[in-house]
């Protein structure tokens, strides 16, 4: 029976860094045979990150967020898979809004407060959690780690895979406020020759995780 991987799309611009390195993931999961299951977060019915009703800490929904929004169906969706790729840029040096939202619900869903069980989680989903960013690539490494050691806690083992200084724009020329900060011709430069390796280990870590 072949695997159901969960794919998520935290960031919001269709085509670019983020989008690519997770359809590239996507189709290394395909390539061994896995089933795809898609959710673009910015494109889901009106949603919120948790709100600490506590519903998930009774008995009878242990495991399972009972707010119903549009986070709902991903969340059911990542509970019955067999992995979750994950990506999202980097906002403000931190994940979206959009990941945040769906990581606390994630997340508190399966922690119990109890001491001797505090992972109530019966059904470990291995995930691959990419981030992009325009930053260098260890710019992160200990935010990536955070999020890396509480997935391997609460949902399941996860591999990371961090894309730094990303190109933004395809003509950096056409801003009306230069953006001096950033050297285009270097990120173009990586864009051709790094960002394409980058995405061969996505499909490779895609693959891996369907295996």
């Amino acid at each position: 029976m072949a695997k159901k991987i969960v794919v998520v799309n935290a960031g919001p611009r269709k085509g670019w860094n983020t989008d690519t390195l997770i359809t590239e993931a996507a189709k290394g999961a395909e390539s061994a045979g896995a089933v795809i299951e898609r959710f673009d977060l910015f494109r889901l019915e009106k949603y919120t990150g948790c709100i600490s009703c506590f519903g998930c800490k009774k008995e009878k929904n242990k495991g399972h967020c009972i707010c119903r929004d549009g986070l709902t169906p991903v969340l059911d969706a990542i509970r019955e898979a067999d992995g979750l790729i994950i990506g999202s840029p980097n906002y403000l040096s931190e994940f979206t809004a959009s990941f945040r939202a769906l990581y606390e619900r994630l997340i508190f869903q399966n922690l119990t407060y109890n001491l001797e069980m505090p992972c109530c989680n019966q059904h470990e989903v291995p995930v691959l959690l990419i981030m992009t960013s325009n930053a260098p690539d260890t710019g992160y490494l200990s935010l990536v780690r955070n999020y890396q050691q509480t997935l391997n806690r609460f949902v399941g083992p996860t591999e990371t895979l961090i894309s730094g200084n990303t190109l933004q724009l395809k003509d950096y020329s056409k801003t009306d406020w230069p953006w001096t900060m950033f050297d285009p011709q270097a990120k173009q430069e990586r864009h051709e020759t790094v960002f394409p390796e980058e995405c061969k280990k996505a499909f490779e870590l895609g693959a891996s995780l369907a295996k």
